[in-house]
């Protein structure tokens, strides 16, 4: 899958974000970035894009309303002492979002795109590890 970064033009400060990370609690901050892809039947998801954090634009007639599905999927990454960064198991997180999606009947997203989106993510938003 081809991933696209476009940078965000307002990130946080470092300062702020600084801030923002002593007490991060859950949802209350978010990171800088996001990642969407493109789905279709004819081919699958493709054109993942790592852009600017906000709102998501949806059809009114979004199926999405009608049935509510989603996916949660939580995972951590850590800095190494050499400054790089890891992400604990994304093969494990990649696989059970899969399985989930196919609980749920939605497309299943491929592990290995799954991982690549997440480091392409986490690359985009070290600042916030």
């Amino acid at each position: 899958m081809k991933i696209t970064v476009n940078p965000s033009p307002n990130p946080v400060s470092p300062t702020q974000r600084e801030k923002y990370l002593e007490d991060p609690g859950f949802g209350k901050y978010f990171t800088d970035h996001m990642a969407v892809a493109e789905w279709n039947q004819a081919s699958g998801w493709s054109d993942l894009t790592i852009s600017a954090y906000g709102p998501l634009n949806l059809d009114p007639a979004a199926m999405v309303f009608h049935y509510g599905q989603e996916i949660f999927e939580g995972m951590k990454a850590y800095y190494q002492p050499d400054g790089s960064i890891a992400l604990f198991r994304p093969d494990a997180n990649a696989l059970r979002f899969a399985k989930s999606a196919a609980r749920i009947t939605l497309p299943e997203l491929p592990v290995e795109d799954f991982v690549s989106a997440v480091e392409a993510l986490v690359k985009q938003d070290a600042g916030w590890v």
